[in-house]
């Protein structure tokens, strides 16, 4: 069970992935949400400040309680920007990267880098976030990820090109269900954590 974390300064202006925290409305956002979560017998979170802020807010433990999720889409020099300076300062280099798989102009991790890394996690049991194998026996882990990470492991689990990839959204604080095994993904996606309006922080 993947769930986005909850909208910051970043996400709301559309930025590449960087790591500032979540302001106060995403944290109430996430508190609010935090009673429509589904148990599970494992919790992770993905190692920025808004995947472990919106761990702590809907209540699963502190980090070093945590496993260890994928992190994000690593955007080398274009991490902290916004998508529109990019593009106008490095139009091919975006355009490079928006259509070609294997692209990293930005001197960080390509889209397929990103799918492979995101697809072995999730293959070999969504990992364990510690040392030695994934744990035996587990049946149901909830991991607090980046939208990027959400919409690779989608990507993965149904063998979608990865031009897929780009199709796929995750709202903050939603849920993405896979359930199956390497090979037969089944998949529900996009529920709510909580009212829309609390979802966006708004209110």
């Amino acid at each position: 069970m993947l769930v986005s974390p909850a909208l910051n300064p970043a996400l709301r202006e559309a930025r590449f992935d960087g790591d500032p925290p979540l302001d106060p409305s995403g944290a109430r956002a996430a508190r609010t949400a935090a009673p429509h979560l589904p148990a599970a017998d494992r919790y992770a979170a993905g190692a920025s400040a808004r995947c472990r802020a919106t761990a702590r807010e809907l209540g699963l433990g502190a980090p070093d309680d945590l496993e260890v999720a994928p992190a994000g889409w690593q955007l080398g020099r274009w991490s902290g920007l916004r998508l529109d300076e990019v593009a106008a300062t490095e139009p091919e280099a975006v355009a490079a990267w928006a259509s070609d798989p294997g692209a990293a102009p930005h001197g960080g991790e390509s889209l397929g880098e990103l799918l492979d890394r995101v697809g072995a996690w999730l293959d070999a049991g969504a990992g364990n976030g510690r040392s030695g194998p994934p744990a035996r026996g587990v049946a149901r882990l909830l991991a607090v990820v980046e939208p990027a990470v959400v919409r690779a492991a989608v990507t993965h689990a149904l063998t979608l090109p990865p031009a897929a990839f780009w199709r796929l959204d995750a709202g903050p604080l939603t849920l993405t269900t896979l359930t199956g095994r390497p090979g037969r993904w089944n998949l529900a996606t996009g529920r709510p954590l909580a009212p829309a309006g609390a979802a966006r922080g708004e209110g």
